[in-house]
């Protein structure tokens, strides 16, 4: 297996773009891709284009007359509701088709590279568009990349698949379209559905014999609580479940700043994650390891830091917390935003947190969370739901 990480990407990813004002800016991986490249750390990295999926490829998770759907405002930009295009959360515009063919091809991209052998892990940080549904855009997203990679893997005869959606939102489209399908175990950690958008990702949603797995997590939860749970739940399973192919999705708007969100992350809690599950794809997955990137809608301080350190993190060499943002990335995210960059690649955070072994607290929301995940869907994996 060859040891090299390759990042998917091409300067037309940008062109998914709802307009002005939208959440969902396609600045932020323009920072990101400019931070990475001035820090030097795309120097350690495989970077390849991509094109667009097909609509065979579409197909294998979209209905045809969805795909159709969106080619027809695709051509004219008319909004057409009954598929979910032209409402706040997904604009309509011209050329959404493309924009969003360009995405998953480019997550394709990245599974056939992970698949062949061409590079242990790879990323797509325009990627992790996990709301869309198989005949519904949803919550930003048209085509559900992580999906179509997924079911592309399986259709090329992988076995089994483990998806970790960090997000903050549920990532239920990927539940959805493989809830009944026990090759793929999906994890979704993400802030509980009474308080966040899409409203689902309760515990007792379990799949096929626990192929569907939820942390519900309660607003305001930071850092120490957040990897709690994470370690809680996400390396048994992944140990039990043994992937051929570990996929992960990486929304950094579990973030403290992020604006459309209530949990409480620093950066340095969120780039410990990628650690986390960096050491997990090697020892349950045998190193394959595909990554895309989500939500994050704080555009200038935490997408471009997080997703650099996320591309670092599958390079195999991690950027020192403490290393300041170049100047020159600096004025280009004033040039882009007007905005204040920070400063350095740091919230100047040292995320620590007590694993379960020493016992929960029922008083506790985060433990209840947790205790609420592994009742549900421990026993059906064979494991001791009890710490």
């Amino acid at each position: 297996m060859s040891q090299t990480a390759r990042v998917i990407w091409d300067d037309a990813l940008i062109t998914y773009d709802f307009g002005h004002g939208h959440p969902l800016a396609p600045v932020r991986v323009e920072l990101t891709m400019a931070l990475a490249r001035e820090l030097g750390v795309l120097e350690k990295v495989e970077v390849a284009g991509c094109v667009p999926a097909t609509d065979d490829e579409l197909a294998l998770v979209h209905k045809r007359d969805y795909i159709e759907a969106v080619k027809r405002v695709s051509a004219n930009g008319v909004p057409d509701l009954s598929i979910g295009l032209g409402t706040p959360d997904n604009p309509a515009f011209a050329g959404v088709h493309e924009a969003s063919a360009l995405i998953t091809g480019a997550s394709l991209a990245a599974a056939r590279a992970v698949f062949d052998g061409t590079a242990e892990h790879a990323v797509n940080v325009a990627g992790g568009l996990h709301h869309a549904m198989a005949n519904l855009a949803s919550g930003f997203c048209v085509y559900n990349d992580p999906a179509v990679a997924i079911a592309w893997l399986l259709a090329q005869g992988v076995d089994k698949i483990a998806y970790v959606d960090v997000d903050v939102h549920h990532g239920d489209g990927v539940q959805a379209l493989f809830y009944d399908d026990p090759r793929v175990l999906t994890i979704s950690l993400h802030e509980g559905p009474r308080t966040l958008f899409p409203g689902t990702g309760f515990p007792e949603e379990t799949g096929a014999d626990g192929s569907a797995v939820n942390v519900a997590l309660p607003a305001g939860c930071g850092d120490s609580g957040w990897l709690r749970a994470f370690d809680a739940v996400v390396p048994p399973l992944l140990r039990e479940f043994r992937p051929d192919i570990l996929v992960t999705q990486h929304g950094c708007d579990s973030h403290a700043l992020d604006p459309l969100a209530h949990l409480m992350l620093s950066l340095d809690g969120q780039r410990t994650a990628y650690e986390a599950l960096h050491r997990l794809a090697h020892e349950t997955a045998g190193g394959r390891w595909l990554a895309t990137g989500g939500g994050g809608y704080e555009l200038v301080q935490v997408v471009p830091r997080a997703w650099t350190h996320l591309i670092a993190e599958l390079s195999g060499h991690p950027v020192d917390p403490a290393t300041p943002t170049p100047e020159a990335w600096r004025q280009f995210a004033r040039d882009r935003t007007g905005e204040a960059p920070p400063l350095t690649m740091t919230d100047g955070r040292n995320p620590e947190f007590r694993d379960l072994s020493g016992g929960y607290d029922p008083a506790d929301p985060i433990d209840r969370a947790v205790m609420a995940t592994r009742n549900a869907v421990f026993p059906l994996h064979g494991l001791d739901p009890m710490p």
